[in-house]
């Protein structure tokens, strides 16, 4: 028969990001620009 996987015994506890990574998306997410030309999308990342 088919599992529940939702119960709170089987989730884990270690889902916590480490703070230097939430730091590396944030920073990259503020560098990051979406430019739309007419179809087309480009991406840039401002260092």
């Amino acid at each position: 028969m088919a599992k529940i996987y939702s119960k709170k015994s089987l989730l884990s506890k270690k889902m916590k990001p480490e703070k230097e990574i939430v730091s590396f998306l944030l920073n990259y997410s503020k560098a990051l620009s979406i430019i739309k030309i007419e179809d087309k999308n480009f991406e840039i990342i401002a260092n």
